[in-house]
């Protein structure tokens, strides 16, 4: 039996080359004869190409000046093609041409690559030959890859198409398994990328030796900005004295002192990775191979992987492994000196690859396959929200009757629950009180207004218009009593009780810090058995209040705040030390939005423990300036579900930004609030404030608060401020990360168009 493979294979890509000769090699080993078809589109393999653009020009001129490298580079992958690869006797560069052809097979198998994204074809849509749709021949997929999470609008029709002439569908992400369903409802097995098929020793037969005179070295392989990896590559150096050898991806050196190879062949890539002793890579097949050949290793994902690491393909693999703390830039990063626990890999491995080669085997045969993807292995502990979406409201660790939880801080300094499994009974409490594990109903629109307090002493102390203190003197002079945010002398957040109006000033005005609600939930409950509550915080805290009560309590009032998104306690109190290191003095209170210079010009003022008082813009301070850029938010705050106007407190409160200089002049120095008022006891308690208030229109005040419609974009250095955050000094980490940029960049900042910072970044973004 013979079989046509559609793949790509000669880009002369590491990965794309590697993977094909897998493809071939599995088939083989199946009793297949394989042969693949040497389909060359969209993929220019010449040395020097007309130089169509800057970036093609640059890679010429980069190619003249190390033509012997690069000419041994580009014979190395055509001597690798020959010798490994089964190629048809003609080259085919058309659907039509593949069309006329009497091709001699029983069945085409589509996979493994990124044949299936459309994105990356000249006309950004899918390439009909890679679904074999020139042949009436039965067709399989291997581990097609779709490279994108969600592919562009309007193509899943045209996909469903081409989809029918398959006998049997797999896929190497989760994200493609929901793109094929989604598009044909069809469900698609998640296999292993093809290079995984293989044993590290049947690699090893493959590898050339590298020829390097190290015996031991780091080997990083970039195959674009290094980012997050730096502070990983910098530190191994220094700890370890071991040299740094960098494989051309990218050409920027990712180490002063990186001895750069750029000839390597596909059989040298694998010779590097199996004699290195740490391995720094952004690679996917980069990653692969690092855990074939079990050597420790650190990878970095792009942004949006971080963001969705459900829709991630080195995500998908290592969490398959067990191996997701080898990715950096994240809280439950490897410390620099773990050792993956290769043995547990490798036994996961093993069964992720017996389970794709039983697909493999069923669909060649044109057997059904039955198999499912293997559930991972896990601690006998409670379901909870992942990493990415859970927001540290504490709500389960207050529920659980043996107290089994606790929150701990993690290398990016947000609490995460932790399960003491010692303690641990299997009751289920707190996966049915977790927030984000519920669905949340909607509510009707909110009724939204401008409003002030009438107290001119209470406003100017209060970070907008004072509504909240009109809001807690109410709940106060009923005997009840008020749960806000506070910080201590140490410069830590807590929620903490108020029960009279002369200690309501430590509650008031805005705090750029998650607060820690450690025992708070539980305090608030025993205080609604006697009193009037009112609970202020985050809109994943009061939700989390409510799912820990498991009701609504008459006299509990609530009020949740606009939200930018919760920065790490752990960054704010290192930041705190850092300010007091560099002034010589203890920090005594600290205002983040002080309004010396009135509403629209907040400062950040530190006073110090000899009464020294310091007072900046807030964004042109170096903890300001980080905050407004989000650069460390909490991870599930770039998903967040409460960015929208279903909120779950009685009432919303924030800054009514957007008001044009018409509108209230009287009252814009001296700060508005954006009151929303959202269930029927919010309006009961709204009609008895003392505010001076002015209905506004809902849709307005979205436009000028963003968070109110989507939740903040998650920043392209994120994780490259937490890796070296989990590695370096902290001064080091601000004064590269928050540092303000110079006098003359920030002269022009106030002078430049919106469109004009716009190209300049795209500028300097590109270079």
């Amino acid at each position: 039996m013979k079989a046509g493979l559609l793949t790509f294979y000669h880009l002369h890509h590491y990965g794309a080359i590697l993977q094909a000769a897998a493809t071939q090699r599995a088939l083989e080993t199946l009793g297949w004869e394989c042969e693949t078809i040497d389909y060359f589109v969209n993929q220019d393999t010449r040395i020097f190409r007309p130089a169509a653009s800057p970036s093609l020009a640059a890679s010429d001129a980069y190619n003249a000046l190390h033509y012997p490298a690069v000419r041994r580079r580009w014979q190395r992958f055509e001597d690798f093609s020959r010798s490994f690869l089964r190629l048809t006797d003609r080259r085919y560069e058309s659907r039509e041409e593949l069309r006329r052809a009497e091709l001699p097979y029983d069945l085409l198998v589509s996979g493994s690559d990124q044949i299936w994204n459309p994105t990356i074809f000249p006309d950004r849509r899918f390439d009909p030959v890679f679904f074999g749709a020139f042949s009436p021949l039965r067709k399989i997929a291997y581990a097609p890859s779709f490279g994108v999470a969600r592919l562009p609008e309007g193509m899943e029709e045209e996909l469903k198409g081409y989809l029918e002439g398959f006998s049997h569908l797999s896929v190497r992400e989760v994200s493609g398994r929901e793109i094929v369903r989604e598009a044909s409802g069809r469900e698609a097995a998640v296999v292993l990328d093809p290079t995984l098929l293989l044993t590290a020793a049947e690699w090893s037969a493959l590898a050339a030796d590298p020829a390097l005179r190290e015996k031991e070295y780091i080997l990083c392989y970039g195959i674009s900005r290094s980012g997050a990896l730096e502070p990983y590559i910098r530190r191994l150096a220094e700890e370890t004295g071991l040299p740094v050898v960098q494989l051309c991806g990218t050409r920027r050196k990712l180490h002063p002192k990186a001895r750069m190879i750029s000839d390597a062949g596909p059989a040298e890539f694998l010779g590097l990775f199996q004699r290195a002793a740490y391995v720094c890579t952004n690679s996917f097949h980069g990653t692969v191979f690092s855990v074939l050949f079990q050597r420790p290793f650190f990878t970095a994902v792009a942004p949006a992987e971080l963001q969705e690491p459900e829709r991630s393909r080195t995500f998908s693999l290592l969490s398959r492994l067990g191996l997701t703390e080898r990715v950096v830039g994240k809280g439950d990063a490897a410390g620099l000196r773990d050792r993956p626990d290769w043995a547990a890999a490798e036994a996961r491995l093993a069964a992720a690859r017996a389970g794709a080669m039983a697909y493999l085997k069923a669909a060649l045969a044109d057997e059904p396959y039955q198999g499912t993807e293997a559930a991972l292995p896990r601690e006998d502990g409670p379901l909870l929200a992942d990493r990415t979406h859970c927001t540290g409201c504490s709500a389960c660790a207050a529920a659980c009757p043996k107290d089994a939880i606790a929150l701990v801080r993690d290398r990016e300094g947000f609490a995460f629950p932790q399960v003491d499994l010692e303690k641990c009974v299997r009751c289920g409490i707190c996966t049915r009180t977790c927030p984000m594990l519920q669905e949340r109903e909607p509510r009707p629109l909110p009724a939204a207004f401008a409003a002030w307090n009438r107290e001119a002493d209470i406003r100017r102390d209060s970070s907008s218009g004072g509504a909240f203190s009109a809001l807690a003197d109410y709940v106060l002079e009923g005997g009840g009593v008020v749960f806000g945010a506070a910080l201590d002398g140490k410069q830590h957040l807590r929620h903490t009780a108020c029960f009279r109006k002369e200690d309501l000033w430590r509650l008031r005005g805005a705090k750029y810090v998650q607060s820690d609600l450690e025992g708070v939930f539980r305090e608030v409950r025993k205080c609604l058995e006697t009193r009037q509550v009112l609970f202020s915080g985050t809109p994943c805290q009061v939700d989390g209040l409510y799912r820990y009560l498991g009701r609504r309590p008459e006299n509990l009032t609530t009020c949740d705040l606009v939200c930018h998104g919760v920065p790490s306690p752990g960054v704010w109190e290192d930041m705190a030390r850092y300010i007091e290191k560099k002034r010589g003095r203890e920090l005594q209170t600290v205002r983040f939005r002080n309004k010396v210079e009135g509403w629209k010009n907040s400062h950040f003022t530190a006073v110090y423990d000899d009464g020294t008082v310091d007072t900046h813009p807030l964004f042109e301070t170096e903890y300001g300036r980080a905050f407004g850029r989000a650069l460390f938010l909490r991870p599930c705050c770039h998903r967040c579900p409460y960015a929208s106007l279903n909120r779950p407190g009685d009432f919303t409160l924030g800054d009514l930004w957007g008001l044009r200089p018409d509108e209230l002049p009287e009252q814009q120095r001296l700060g508005v609030s954006l009151l929303l008022v959202n269930t029927p006891h919010g309006s009961h308690i709204f009609g008895q404030l003392p505010l001076n208030c002015r209905p506004f229109p809902v849709e307005r005040a979205i436009a000028g608060n963003p968070r109110l419609a989507s939740p903040t974009v998650q920043p392209a250095d994120r994780a490259a401020f937490f890796a070296a955050y989990a590695l370096e000094p902290f001064d080091q980490v601000a004064r590269k990360f928050c540092a303000l940029p110079p006098l003359p960049v920030r002269a022009a900042g106030k002078v430049l168009s919106p469109e004009a910072k716009a190209k300049v970044k795209k500028v300097l973004k590109r270079g």
